[in-house]
């Protein structure tokens, strides 16, 4: 694990969303016991992309329609991002990406 230094809330999130960056993203998903890959990274730039545009980090359904509109649409599925980020794929993603948590997700 790397060196870096941050804040974060009880459940994981950034308190400053300025202090992200790759190896942060990077010691989030080992705590979560993921490991990054390409396709990680991949919706990591599109849900970064989803919160520059609209000031919030998105649900699961937003989320799919925005990959699939952003992306690809054989990316845009709930399985798919499942596989990726198991058990709540927006929150999750949401957290490695530095973002605040998505609001109406367990």
């Amino acid at each position: 694990m790397n060196n870096e230094v941050f804040e974060t809330d009880d459940e994981g999130f950034l308190l400053n969303l300025s202090d992200w960056n790759a190896a942060i993203a990077e010691t989030i998903a080992q705590r979560e016991d993921i490991q990054i890959s390409e396709a990680h990274w991949e919706i990591i730039q599109v849900i970064k992309q989803y919160y520059s545009e609209y000031d919030h980090s998105p649900a699961m359904r937003p989320l799919v329609a925005y990959i699939k509109k952003n992306l690809a649409e054989e990316k845009a599925s709930s399985i798919y991002l499942m596989k990726l980020f198991p058990g709540s794929p927006a929150k999750l993603a949401a957290k490695i990406a530095g973002l605040p948590r998505p609001e109406n997700c367990l």
